[in-house]
This record gives C-alpha cells, structure tokens and sequence, in this order.
C-alpha cells in the first residue's frame, strides 16, 4: 500500500477531493455535477454548508467531514470571544448540521465528540479553530485506516469470477475490497443500480469502479433481480447509513428490495459498517428521512412527470438481520445478531 492509503483509491475518494478546509471557507466537491464536470462549491458559513449537504451536493461519508469543517470554520468566525460564546455559537452550528441527516447518526455522533474537543482547547486556551481542524484530521486518518482493513475483510468474501451488485454508492470500504481482491489476481465485475433520484450509482459508483480497474456495468434500479436470475451475480455488497445493535441495516432505498431478491436467489448480503449505534438498539428506534417528493418527479433537473402528479420519497429503507450475511468492519466480518455483543 501507498504511505497515503487514500492514494489507491478514485479521484472522488481522496480526501482533498471529499471536502477540505482553506483559510476559513469549506470547499465541497460538487457530487451532483459529477461526472459532467468537476468543481468544487466554496462555503464560507455554516448555514451555506448546511444547504450543501441537503441539497446534496456531498453525500455518503462526505457530509460527517464537512460538518467537521465547519464546525472549525464557525470556531474562527467568534475567535476572542467569551468562553460562553464560543460555547453557545458552536452548539447552534452543531445543531444545524445535526438537522440536516436525520437518518445517519454518524453526523450527531462525530459532532458531539467534536464540541468536547472544543471545550478541551477553551478550557486549555488554545486556538478552537487549530483544534477542532486537527480533530477532523485524525478522524479521517482514522476512517481511512478502517475501511481498509474492512475492505481487505471484504476481499476474502470474493471468490474469482464473482459478480458483485452494490446500492447507490458504497464508498471506501467497497472501493477498498474492489482494489484487495483485484491486488489478488481475482477476476470480478461490479453491476451497479442507477439509483434513482440522484443517479449516484451510475454518476459516482460506476465511475469509481472503473478508475479502479474493475468491468462495471450500470444496470437501472428495476432490474437486479433479472440479473440475478441469469446467474451473473454472486455477492451483494453495500455501505449502511445507520446499523442497529440488533442488525438492522439502514441503507438508500432500494437496498432492502435488492436484499429480498438476494436473499430469494441464496445470494449473501455483506454490509460495510464502521460500527453500529449503541443508541439505535432495534427496527423501533430508526428515523428514516423523508425528503422532498418534488426530488422523485425529477431527474438531472428535467421534471419526468406531468404537472399535478404526486410523489413520496422515503430515502432510506431498512433491512432485516436475517437477510443480511454479515457486517463488515475492520475487526472481521461479524454476525448482525452479535453486534450487541460485540459493541454493546
């Protein structure tokens, strides 16, 4: 492996190319006009990079980092201030980040360790801003250094040949097991749903999967089941948004219609995971986010249905433990009924 673990990876997943901080401004790569063109959107308050991450222009991992930036970037907005201000002004910035991904804890979770980083720098008397930048830092070290060792465990679970389905756009720990299995000499290919709305598997995961080196072909979302039928699949393999202690897997809608049809075709559903949520312990405790129906009668910006018609668009659905194979971490592929066990 490269020194800089991110070096093997696709130019939308390294880390200068996620989100990264200068001189006060969040700079976010534009996912929503990827692959069309290349640009990054410069953010230079918190409510800016709010609307960033609900609009979408960064998504999946992207926005946990990109709250993190601008929680920095809010830190040198009260530079000099009182203890209290800093304080009250860096919740409120939390709390709007937090507002903006009900369904993913990832978010809330890192915000909270990263207020406490801030209270250390308060109390020590040193720059929030420094602070909370190296903070973010390490956990994406950290992150990176976790999904290659998921990935390497995702590695061994494909055989040579297989045909690998994934759900809108898996990210570091699937590119990861992509770039393992091909360093050992296996032949797969990837078939990736379009993912509607936003088209992620076809704009973001299709293109990763190639720059990666691995056949990928992009398939539409009514169709895995048919493919699976012909005997070109052999895995399932996508990332969690949110994973309960009791092994519910909370992932894009569409995840859990994929697993159903695996799961009919004896076909093993593997999860990525950095951990489950030790506050999300069963199905009962899930919010599952409802964005705008407006999204569904759209596609790329063309409006796709006639005027007066409605929509809904629940955007994560719920996959029940006993559909899923395993959840890979960087500790090994683990049970979803022993997560509980494991990470309670």
């Amino acid at each position: 492996m490269s020194e800089r673990i991110d070096a093997v990876l696709p130019f939308l997943l390294r880390r200068e190319n996620i989100v990264h901080y200068d001189d006060g401004q969040v700079v976010i790569y534009n996912r929503k006009e990827h692959p069309r063109k290349r640009e990054f959107v410069r953010c230079d308050d918190v409510e800016a990079v709010a609307q960033a991450i609900e609009q979408m222009i960064t998504q999946g991992g992207g926005p946990a980092f990109t709250a993190g930036y601008a929680l920095a970037m809010a830190a040198r907005q009260v530079e000099g201030q009182s203890p209290e201000a800093i304080r009250a002004h860096l919740r409120a910035a939390a709390d709007r980040l937090i507002a903006t991904r009900p369904t993913n804890t990832t978010l809330p979770r890192l915000m909270a360790t990263e207020l406490g980083a801030a209270d250390q720098a308060i109390e020590a008397g040193e720059s929030v801003e420094q602070a909370l930048l190296d903070f973010v830092e390490a956990q994406r070290d950290a992150m990176y250094a976790r999904s290659n060792k998921a990935g390497r465990f995702g590695a061994d679970l494909i055989d040579d040949g297989d045909g690998v389905l994934t759900n809108c756009f898996a990210e570091t720990g699937l590119l990861f097991t992509l770039y393992h299995a091909m360093q050992d000499g296996k032949s797969i290919r990837v078939f990736t749903p379009e993912t509607r709305p936003y088209l992620q598997g076809a704009r973001l995961t299709a293109d990763c999967v190639r720059e990666i080196g691995a056949p990928v072909q992009v398939i539409t979302d009514n169709m895995p089941a048919a493919v699976m039928a012909q005997g070109k699949i052999q895995k399932y393999m996508t990332a969690a948004d949110l994973i309960t202690l009791d092994g519910h897997v909370v992932n894009k809608v569409g995840t859990f219609q994929y697993a159903i049809a695996a799961h009919y075709h004896g076909i093993p559903y593997f999860a990525f995971t950095h951990r489950p949520d030790k506050n999300r312990p069963n199905r009962e405790s899930i919010v599952v986010e409802e964005r705008d129906p407006e999204e569904v009668l759209t596609c790329l910006g063309m409006r796709t249905a006639a005027p007066g018609v409605g929509a809904f668009y629940p955007a994560f659905d719920v996959t029940p433990p006993h559909m899923v194979a395993g959840i890979v971490t960087e500790h090994g592929v683990l049970s979803p009924y022993d997560l509980a066990r494991y990470y309670g």
